[in-house]
């Protein structure tokens, strides 16, 4: 064999994956048919982030005046927003290069395709093809924005989750059908830069995986900050009009008629795993992704599949842990799982992050647990922030924490307190006996922690 591994994908799990088991002394051949960082870097997560962090410099001018600072007037210069978005991508594009390389990871630019079990043939940049065989193969070639079945979703000009990202102008108005993780924040994106946003969502929440404390508030203050949100709406066909595209649904108060002069489409991904001959070699997959057991691996010995081609989990981190630790399963470390706790981040105003099990869940498993929370407005550092709107809460069984849900400033960042807390089955003692520094935001877990037991001394804890 040519290779100890063969890495089809150059994303955030395909690249970790490499890379780790390159440092366990794997020769390693990497194949992407595009960039390196996948759509994570490329057109997701970062692009994402760096026209979120304008909407969050955006939305804080507009009450900069209770700062005590005024400005008479700003512009918001498109070529310039893209030119360090750019910069940003291509920074961590060539870092991740640089990271393969130093590890000795043999990189090959083009498209791959299962000759056999063992070999993957590809067509590289220039043309020629050439051949690599191996005993281990991990498939990471992620997933792609879905289509769903809607009269007039093929129509020109239409922006997909990925190519809105590189937006030539500012639209007055939007449409966005989906109003899951990636259509809220572009909605959110877009608002904040002056767009009209309406958003039509099929299901009776936005975020519909989150906890419904959650999803109710921000959905009013979504409102507030003039977003429209129609919900339990089913789109049924869309038409071009003169000033650009009208949409017709159907929800629970009736038919729904909607114009804007731009559409986004954002209805899911879709595990990418055309072309690639599985049918040929065998392998077992569906539309919901490329079956695996707890090692990640398919039914083909020897061949794995992580990130969002497997369809587990559709998180960029979730991806990189699994690249790990198929790696590892690889070069004969310990066997891994499907079981680990992982957190979910959502950036949209204010951000929101959740990990482990929402109350929801907890009712309907009708299992016995207690829930307390801390408002942001009674925190200094939110306050000070001129960012009081949100809470923390968390949801324990039998004193352990099982679940950590956000909504406020920092969010993200947050979480990793309640994520770390989670996975080794913390209790509230250990919370209680962690002191937490003043003025901080983190004081806000610590004291969502302390009432459930009773013992917080800012807040009258609800538990149930």
């Amino acid at each position: 064999m040519d290779k100890d591994l063969i890495v089809i994908g150059g994303g955030p799990g395909g690249y970790v994956a490499a890379i780790r088991a390159a440092q366990l002394g794997a020769k390693v051949c990497l194949i992407e048919k595009d960039k390196l960082g996948g759509t994570c870097l490329n057109r997701g997560c970062i692009p994402t982030k760096v026209l979120y962090r304008n909407a969050e410099i955006l939305n804080t001018l507009g009450h900069i005046n209770d700062f005590g600072i005024s400005i008479n007037d700003f512009s918001i210069d498109i070529e310039k927003i893209h030119c360090k978005k750019q910069c940003i991508i291509d920074q961590l594009v060539g870092g991740v290069a640089q990271l393969l390389k130093a590890n000795s990871v043999e990189v090959i630019y083009g498209k791959a395709v299962f000759k056999d079990k063992t070999t993957v043939s590809i067509t590289c940049e220039d043309g020629t093809n050439k051949e690599v065989s191996s005993n281990n193969i991990i498939i990471a070639t992620g997933s792609a924005p879905a289509v769903p079945p809607i009269n007039g979703a093929d129509l020109e000009g239409i922006y997909s989750s990925e190519d809105i990202l590189n937006f030539e102008s500012l639209p007055k108005s939007l449409i966005v059908i989906g109003g899951g993780v990636v259509g809220m924040e572009l909605a959110c994106i877009f608002n904040a830069m002056g767009t009209k946003v309406t958003v039509v969502e099929y299901m009776p929440n936005i975020l519909g995986q989150l906890d419904s404390d959650i999803t109710k508030r921000l959905a009013v203050s979504l409102k507030k900050k003039g977003i429209d949100i129609n919900l339990s709406t089913k789109v049924t066909n869309i038409e071009r009009s003169s000033d650009g595209y009208i949409v017709y649904g159907e929800g629970k108060k009736g038919e729904l008629k909607v114009e804007a002069e731009r559409l986004l489409l954002s209805a899911g991904r879709t595990p990418s795993v055309n072309g690639l001959n599985l049918e040929g070699i065998g392998m077992d997959f569906d539309r919901k992704g490329i079956k695996v057991d707890s090692n990640y691996e398919t039914n083909l010995k020897g061949i794995y599949a992580i990130g969002d081609v497997n369809g587990k989990i559709m998180l960029a981190h979730a991806a990189s842990h699994q690249g790990m630790l198929a790696a590892e399963k690889i070069m004969g470390l310990k066997a891994s799982d499907l079981t680990h706790i992982v957190p979910s981040c959502v950036f949209v105003f204010p951000e929101i992050a959740s990990v482990g099990i929402t109350e929801d869940e907890a009712k309907k498993e009708d299992m016995p647990y207690k829930t307390s929370k801390f408002m942001f407005g009674a925190n200094g550092k939110a306050l000070a922030l001129g960012e009081g709107e949100g809470f923390v809460k968390v949801i324990a069984r039998d004193d352990i924490i099982i679940g950590v849900h956000i909504m406020g400033p920092h969010a993200s960042d947050l979480i990793h307190e309640g994520t770390l807390a989670i996975t080794h089955n913390m209790k509230i003692e250990d919370i209680k006996n962690t002191i937490h520094a003043h003025p901080t935001l983190s004081e806000a877990f610590s004291e969502a922690v302390m009432g459930i037991a009773g013992e917080a001394i800012h807040l009258v804890p609800i538990k149930r």
